[in-house]
């Protein structure tokens, strides 16, 4: 299996609506974090489905280490 690359060491904020579906990016190879763009192909990566059940500001990880993923756990702290 390959790594993940980490695109940054802190979450990226993202508002979101009631019900928005996203597909966050579980490689960090793709140009639009937090989100897949489809540059995991050919990697052992797949992106992670995510709805929004309230309209809000989410924080999406952008180290690709939470354990809570897609959303950020504070996992950055230790890289």
């Amino acid at each position: 299996m390959s790594d993940a690359v980490v695109a940054q060491k802190a979450p990226f904020p993202v508002e979101l609506t009631e019900g928005q579906k996203v597909f966050w990016c579980s490689c960090g190879r793709s140009s639009k974090q937090p989100f897949c763009d489809g540059s995991h192909k050919g990697t052992d990566f797949t992106p992670v489905a995510f709805e929004a059940p309230a309209a809000k500001t989410y924080y999406f990880c952008g180290c690709k280490a939470s354990a809570k993923a897609p959303l950020c756990d504070g996992a950055h702290n230790a890289l």
